[in-house]
């Protein structure tokens, strides 16, 4: 979401990174290009002020003009106002409520609450604190049957009564049904409108005071643009929000919305929908955030996603495989598998530092190596398992019959048997205890 402003900053930051000197002049033409940049992504005109005035205050005092490397210390400046602009990290606040503590969603039709409700509801249970769904979405039809669908799929409890008794007498039986299955938290699925009206707002007034909520979250599209922020002003001036949820994300909004919403709302965004896949979900840390967006990676929730795709005892058992040379083609298709699993492939690499720099270079094409990844899954798929543990065996017409499978040519299928067997080999040498014969580095191996 946030691509186009990270290469705009990234870009203007890298040429002020670069210099020796900063004259105020110098300061003034970054900062002129630096409001562009969050303009163009979107973010109010307010916010943007109020921003680049920081920064700009910082940039021509003492604190830069004494550093040894002036420009890396704007750029320092400008990761920090951003991390400010951006709030406190994503925490749901609980004090002083008795379970099962109640989180009330709100939002406009469409923003995606629904979905939402069940990836809140792994989350929680993710996190120790058994999770309960109640359908209060009256209005929108087949929104019962589809929290129903999917609190089935999650396995967790939830309440409903169909659509013709009132919202708020559906929440307040919801929390009792809750209370009583030994829930810690209830999720609150309530309705929305295309638009914000009067009688949605005395709906949503009337399920708070019967229900006394402990958090009362937006569920606020990201691709919305502009138009996020009067409708987060709306909710908040109506029913009191205490926290943002951006959803679709992964999308190709421009980013600045979400921004001014935090900043123009003063509640903080506790969490992002990352994709429509139901952990797709995270919580949401502004100075991973800020990395990102400045491209300086974010390896603490590429780590985490990995802990989750992976466990200490399948990375061993792992290593001894490839150690004896025993790892195979099936083996090779699962870490795949797991690696799709932590996410779009895009979205991964644009934690690693550094990736973004090589997209504005064209050095590294996140749709590309996606095609690839799926051809070589199909590929691998298409094999018997038999094939899988002993790739020897795939003689001219297997490979034939494999390319058809997968839809793929025949050179195709023997590039992937090539590049397994290279990586075989690599392993045997590493094994050994030689440098890998790498191009280039193959006359180490004879010293």
């Amino acid at each position: 979401m946030f691509e186009s402003l990270s290469l705009r900053l990234q870009k203007t930051l890298d040429r002020l990174g670069r210099s020796g000197k900063l004259s105020e002049a110098d300061v003034t033409e970054v900062m002129r290009e630096v409001r562009m940049a969050l303009l163009e992504a979107d973010v109010a005109l307010p916010v943007v002020k109020d921003f680049v005035g920081r920064v700009k205050e910082r940039a021509v005092g003492a604190e830069v003009s004494k550093a040894l490397k002036p420009g890396q210390m704007v750029v320092k400046i400008v990761h920090e106002e951003l991390i400010i602009t951006l709030g406190a990290p994503g925490r749901l606040n609980f004090s002083g409520s008795s379970k099962p503590h109640v989180i009330m969603l709100v939002g406009l039709q469409g923003s995606g609450k629904t979905t939402t409700a069940a990836k809140l509801a792994t989350y929680l249970r993710k996190d120790g604190k058994p999770p309960f769904l109640v359908a209060a979405d009256i209005y929108r039809p087949a929104a019962v049957d589809q929290l129903m669908t999917l609190a089935k799929q999650i396995n967790v409890g939830i309440h409903q009564q169909g659509t013709n008794a009132r919202p708020a007498d559906i929440c307040e039986n919801g929390v009792k049904a809750a209370k009583e299955a030994g829930a810690s938290v209830v999720i609150l699925d309530t309705a929305g409108r295309l638009q914000i009206d009067e009688r949605l707002m005395d709906e949503l007034r009337e399920i708070k005071k019967r229900t006394n909520p402990a958090e009362i979250l937006l569920v606020a599209d990201a691709m919305t643009g502009q138009e996020a922020v009067n409708i987060a002003n709306g909710f908040n001036e109506s029913v009191g929000i205490t926290g943002l949820i951006l959803t679709k994300i992964d999308g190709d909004a421009r980013g600045g919305a979400a921004i001014s919403m935090r900043a123009v709302t003063n509640v903080p965004i506790k969490f992002l929908g990352t994709s429509e896949k139901i952990d797709g979900f995270e919580v949401f840390h502004p100075d991973r955030l800020a990395d990102r967006i400045l491209g300086m990676g974010d390896m603490m929730s590429l780590i985490e996603k990995a802990e989750e795709a992976y466990d200490e005892e399948e990375a061993e058992r792992l290593q001894r495989k490839m150690m004896k040379n025993q790892f195979t083609l099936q083996d090779f298709l699962e870490q795949l598998q797991k690696i799709r699993k932590m996410g779009p492939l895009g979205q991964i690499m644009g934690m690693i530092p550094g990736v973004n720099k090589m997209q504005m270079q064209g050095a590294f094409n996140q749709e590309d190596a996606e095609k690839r990844l799926s051809r070589v899954e199909a590929i691998i798929n298409s094999m018997t398992r038999k094939e899988r543990e002993n790739p020897k065996i795939l003689n001219a017409s297997r490979r034939k019959r494999i390319a058809v499978g997968s839809g793929v040519e025949v050179r195709d299928v023997n590039e992937v048997i090539k590049q397994f067997q290279q990586m075989q080999e690599l392993m045997g040498q590493l094994r050994k205890g030689r440098m890998p014969n790498i191009p280039g580095l193959s006359n180490l191996n004879k010293r």
